[in-house]
């Protein structure tokens, strides 16, 4: 069975009674704890960062059902996962299924939704912690799979658990699932996500990036083009840096090919040295290990950026205000984030900060943090280069 190496719990004396008692951070006042729980299901679809958010949570649930196995319902992101120490302790690739999980360009196969369903009920799940969203979609999905208790969240409209929460949308996401895990008697251990790379990782990683004073890896990409801070500005930080004596490295997927070009011209007209362009190059899997390698990643909001921090590298990012409710780094000792306060589409005058079903968002995809400056995030990533030196 799955083990826990953490410490016990610190207890503290009870003014009641004799034996001390447990005390542990709650993000909200606990429910009952299950009898029994051998097999639990947390169904998390989406990418890198929507899987690292829900991962405190999965080690919460892991920590307060040490004889059950962690099965995650998730995505191609999860395979991350797969191999490392702690839960989740099994990955099963969710099939393209509306609103749970729907890669570009795939069409749902109903019949093969039904035929997952039912090899999953037959797993026999005694929990099934619904961690993907509002519940329109993945609930009555979370339902399907036939557990003696299902939890989650859930907006009006959606199905009922049997046991749920309001789905607020500006709520951090990692605070969201802790709080979901805590109906059901699980109390955090992390409070931030944490993946922990193997030294062959990180050799491989260190090998990628090249003998440097400082590696600093830098994403300029995101899937929503409004979080992208422009890319001649990346390449401005990055052109000083790398005079400063920095080796910089650019990253992407096949999509980001492009932008990721742009950002290496960019850093050669300022004059200084071309960075390593890994945009399309660097597999998947080897992710972990380069991130984990530099001395600091500078992006936007975007899966690599919460990879990095949840590897241990030290990151200055660039937010729009709304996105950091939601997904900001908590501590700023190793992070820091610069924010853009544009509450309105500069086109056509929209209000963003009323998010999903209230408020369709409007069809402009331009930046909407140009608001941050080059001097703000240089100044941020000197700092913490600096600070992290050695």
């Amino acid at each position: 069975m799955p083990h826990d190496p953490r410490p016990a719990p610190e207890t503290i004396p009870s003014a009641e009674a004799a034996e001390p008692v447990e005390r542990r951070p709650m993000v909200a006042p606990p429910g009952e704890r299950l009898a029994d729980v051998r097999r639990i299901a947390v169904l998390r679809g989406g990418g890198i960062g929507d899987l690292l958010f829900a991962l405190p949570a999965i080690t919460a649930l892991a920590a307060a059902y040490p004889d059950a196995e962690v099965t995650l319902l998730g995505a191609p992101a999860a395979r991350l996962l797969d191999g490392r120490a702690g839960a989740p302790h099994r990955i099963v690739e969710l099939p393209v299924a509306p609103g749970v999980h729907e890669p570009r360009g795939a069409e749902s196969d109903p019949a093969a939704v039904e035929r997952f369903l039912a090899e999953q009920r037959a797993e026999g799940y005694d929990l099934v912690a619904q961690m993907h969203g509002g519940g329109r979609f993945s609930n009555p999905f979370a339902a399907a799979l036939g557990a003696r208790c299902t939890i989650g969240t859930r907006t009006d409209d959606a199905l009922a658990l049997d046991r749920s929460l309001p789905y607020v949308y500006f709520q951090h996401e990692v605070m969201r699932w802790l709080e979901v895990a805590g109906l059901v008697g699980a109390p955090p251990v992390d409070l931030e996500p944490r993946v922990l790379v193997t030294p062959e990782e990180l050799e491989h990683g260190r090998e990628r990036l090249g003998a440097a004073p400082r590696t600093v890896v830098v994403h300029p990409g995101a899937t929503d083009p409004r979080r992208r801070w422009p890319v001649e500005r990346f390449a401005a930080v990055a052109a000083e840096l790398t005079r400063a004596g920095a080796r910089v490295a650019v990253i992407g997927d096949d999509s980001e090919r492009a932008l990721a070009d742009a950002f290496a011209a960019g850093v050669l007209a300022a004059g200084a040295a071309e960075p390593l362009n890994l945009a399309g190059e660097l597999p998947f899997g080897e992710l972990p290990g380069l991130l984990a390698a530099a001395d600091l990643c500078i992006a936007n909001d975007s899966g690599p950026r919460h990879l990095a921090q949840a590897v241990g590298t030290a990151t200055a990012s660039v937010f729009w205000c709304g996105n950091l409710l939601n997904a900001g780094p908590l501590g700023r000792g190793r992070h820091r984030a610069q924010l853009s306060w544009t509450t309105h589409c500069p086109v056509c005058g929209r209000n963003s900060t009323q998010v999903g079903w209230t408020a369709p968002r409007c069809e402009h995809d331009l930046s909407f943090v140009t608001d941050v400056g080059v001097e703000a995030v240089l100044a941020d990533a000197r700092a913490l280069l600096e600070a992290h030196a050695g």
